[in-house]
């Protein structure tokens, strides 16, 4: 029996969301850390949230606090960590690779480097429901253009894909879905298109960033978004990852698929929200999750459960 932590990434934010975690010794260590590199009042408002660059950071410091509430504070140990996307980071924390203050560096890198990318407005992303990766794929080639691509960028469930492009791209693919059986698109909040190669440069930039930090030994085994493999002790192999996922497709079901296949009994997606643990039980009925943000008496009765004894 084994527990996986699940870390959200853009998309699942929320004005408000760091004063909403659990009010823990752990989790008020971490805003403390954290408020030294941030000012975390600010960070946690509307204003703030429509920044991607403030967005990835509240994700970020939203993510470590919980786990370390879970870890630190209820004696939970998990055996999985899984991050999407900016997630990647919180999962890579937790696994002891990065420092608070390093990741919290290295994502304000990220999200600038990708808005500067994006900085002529034209770019979004928007998830294809009900639809398989083969027509998704199909489509994309069909309504991609020169001057308006468009990308797969995150595999999240077999009828969910998540596509990337511009503003002009996204809006053709509303017919093309329906028109294909019935599939809906819904266009995510997030100003940018990620995990595609227009972030290239950025990932190039990630990387050469990342390569200057120390190198820590890995404490538990993480989940790829670029393949959608498991990676332990292997801390550089953890960084080319987070580097090189900006500019490539987040494969989400491979890794919770994987995940399961390795031993995960139970899971637990971190704040904010609940996409991810609904995302998993659908994949695998046989899993149990739980969101953090459903109550921690609810997560630590239910690891008793699947797991054994907690404090």
């Amino acid at each position: 029996m084994s527990l996986a932590l699940l870390f959200p990434g853009q998309g699942s934010q929320r004005p408000g969301m760091l004063h909403a975690l659990p009010d823990s010794p752990a989790v008020r260590t971490t805003l403390a850390d954290a408020g030294d590199h941030l000012d975390l009042d600010r960070l946690d408002t509307e204003k703030a949230l429509r920044s991607s660059t403030d967005t990835q950071l509240a994700l970020l410091v939203s993510g470590v606090a919980a786990a370390r509430a879970l870890t630190d504070d209820h004696g939970l140990s998990p055996e999985f960590l899984a991050g999407h996307s900016v997630g990647a980071f919180a999962a890579a924390v937790t696994a002891g690779v990065l420092t608070l203050p390093e990741a919290l560096t290295a994502v304000r890198l990220r999200g600038d480097l990708m808005r500067e990318v994006c900085a002529d407005g034209r770019w979004g992303m928007a998830a294809i429901i009900g639809l398989r990766l083969p027509t998704v794929r199909s489509l994309t080639e069909q309504i991609s253009t020169h001057d308006d691509p468009l990308w797969i960028a995150n595999v999240n469930a077999q009828d969910q894909i998540v596509i990337s492009g511009t503003s002009t791209a996204l809006r053709r693919a509303e017919p093309a879905v329906r028109d294909a059986g019935g599939g809906r698109v819904q266009h995510l909040d997030v100003a940018v298109a990620s995990h595609c190669p227009l972030q290239e440069r950025t990932a190039s930039r990630l990387a050469q960033h990342l390569a200057r930090l120390p190198r820590r030994p890995q404490r538990v085994a993480y989940l790829t978004n670029t393949g959608g493999r498991c990676i332990r002790g292997d801390s550089d192999a953890v960084l080319d990852d987070l580097a090189r996922a900006v500019a490539r497709p987040v494969q989400w079901h491979d890794a919770t698929r994987l995940m399961s296949e390795l031993g995960a009994t139970y899971a637990v997606q971190l704040p904010p929200g609940d996409v991810l643990s609904r995302l998993l039980v659908r994949t695998l009925p046989q899993l149990h999750a739980d969101a953090l943000d459903d109550g921690i008496d609810q997560v630590l009765a239910h690891s008793r459960r699947f797991l054994g004894a907690v404090s």
